[in-house]
């Protein structure tokens, strides 16, 4: 029975000849289908969006009227490059060309055919642009030679991947048209200088990487002890800032910034500020399972430099390993990255962890992973007052902050801005709109806020979580959240 299948579909095949679709790349190309020389290159999915602005860059500077054709509309087989779907024949479906739209590139145009199926990819944080998921374009190699580019989705059907094709008679043309698309790619990168997110999707094929808006942050906003700031910038920024000055004196530009201390306290704030005043800089975030993209986010961060890795509670990973029976993989994958990126890269690793303690040493061995340890505290009194400022700056106020603030020892940045909106609540419930910030409306919020039903509560805003300083150091312990003292009503 297998015999008879195979003989009607050779049969059928050669009743069938050429499609429309291995006409039209073999009429361009000169040559028979046997003789096409493919060069294919697969990229992540997230790239999808690079290899588009690299075709279309390529074929902007031919000056071409490209026109993006394809197969009807049939699908095709999860392993089938281009290559095999132009040599399917007519009788077998997705030789047969239909009309669309076409995609000029420079001017003029014609509207002689083509297909090709299209999708819609970020290029921004509220920005999408239109990519090609499953067609060709005819073009010529650098050397004038006629070439056929493809761009093929394989998410579909399988892994998120995107695979460019290049088909020509001859496989250096091939390679020379491949390897211009992937220099322009570089070129017009269209996550240069963006705030980049590595996530994971549970839906098959959905992109890890994803656009964020750059926070813009004062620095009169970042309240931290006097010239903890001031250090942090010197470290980050004036390094960026001094760049080619420093690598003609011989110093290296990758450097390594560690913010500890309880939560609550501004670490992720600083990180935020930073991100904002380093514009034009690649900023790259990972946070709890995304940390597992480490090695794909330096590959990045050294491609897209200047650029800035930020690792939030690195202490979900970077556990030393005396405290993990068989190592860390994650530990040896975010050591791996740091130590691969050349020292004369100009990029940052900002780490941030709540428990500096069981922190792995080999971060701080050696120079190049960690070469700044700033702690970030709880709040002095001083930086209390201020925080009740920043954080009540468009509120109506008719209380004596100074007074709070020495009523509030020991408490996080995190706690005063939900005890500020806790008051605002407060105030509303008491007929007043637009609010007000009253003494009595604080002392009511932290009367609540300190009573033993929200232990917890003060616990998860950084009140009394401060390990090391209560259990030294070891594995973790669970101390008893502190109070704060009661506000007297004024």
């Amino acid at each position: 029975m297998h015999l008879l299948v195979d003989a009607g579909a050779r049969a059928l095949a050669e009743d069938a000849g050429p499609s429309e679709l291995a006409l039209r790349v073999t009429g361009h190309l000169a040559c028979e289908l046997t003789a096409i020389v493919p060069v294919s290159e697969r990229f992540s999915s997230w790239e999808h969006v690079n290899i588009q602005r690299g075709v279309d860059a390529y074929l902007a500077a031919r000056q071409e009227d490209a026109q993006w054709f394809g197969p009807s509309g049939a699908g095709h087989h999860p392993h089938e490059d281009l290559l095999s779907m132009i040599g399917t024949p007519s009788h077998f479906g997705p030789g047969r060309i239909i009309s669309r739209f076409p995609i000029r590139f420079g001017p003029g145009g014609n509207n002689q055919g083509g297909t090709a199926s299209y999708g819609t990819a970020a290029i921004g944080p509220d920005q999408n642009t239109e990519v090609v998921t499953l067609g060709l374009v005819a073009t010529t190699a650098p050397d004038g030679d006629p070439v056929v580019i493809g761009i093929r989705d394989e998410s579909r059907f399988g892994p998120p991947a995107v695979s460019l094709e290049i088909l020509a008679a001859g496989r250096e043309a091939a390679t020379a048209t491949r390897d211009e698309i992937d220099r322009l790619m570089r070129v017009h990168d269209v996550f240069r200088g963006q705030v980049l997110s590595f996530t994971a999707s549970e839906h098959h094929g959905n992109e890890l990487v994803t656009f964020l808006p750059r926070p813009q942050i004062a620095a009169r906003d970042v309240v931290l002890p006097d010239g903890l700031l001031e250090t942090i910038e010197r470290h980050i920024i004036a390094i960026a800032e001094w760049s080619r000055e420093l690598l003609s004196a011989g110093q290296h530009l990758k450097r390594g910034l560690l913010l500890h201390g309880p939560p609550g306290t501004g670490k992720t704030h600083t990180v935020r500020y930073l991100t904002g005043r380093l514009a034009g800089t690649t900023i790259i975030l990972l946070t709890g399972g995304s940390i597992r993209f480490i090695d794909q986010a330096a590959a990045l961060a050294r491609r897209l430099q200047p650029s800035m890795v930020v690792l939030e509670d690195v202490d979900l990973v970077a556990v030393d390993r005396d405290f993990t029976p068989d190592g860390n993989p994650l530990l040896f994958s975010l050591l791996e990255a740091m130590d691969g990126i050349g020292a004369d890269a100009d990029v940052t690793f900002v780490l941030t962890t709540n428990r500096a303690d069981i922190l792995e040493t080999a971060l701080a061995d050696r120079p190049g992973r960690v070469d700044l340890a700033v702690e970030i505290p709880r709040p002095d009194l001083h930086c209390r007052e201020r925080l009740l400022q920043v954080y009540a700056r468009d509120l109506s106020v008719d209380a004596d902050f100074a007074r709070v603030a020495g009523d509030t020892d020991g408490i996080t940045a995190s706690f005063i801005k939900e005890m500020i909106r806790r008051t605002v609540l407060v105030s509303l419930r008491s007929g007043e709109s637009p609010p007000v910030l009253r003494d009595p409306y604080f002392a009511e919020v932290l009367a609540e806020m300190n009573s033993e039903r929200h232990a917890l509560t003060r616990s998860l805003l950084g009140v009394g979580t401060d390990r090391q300083e209560e259990a030294g150091s070891g594995p973790a312990q669970h101390p008893r959240p502190r109070p704060i003292r009661r506000l007297a009503p004024g």
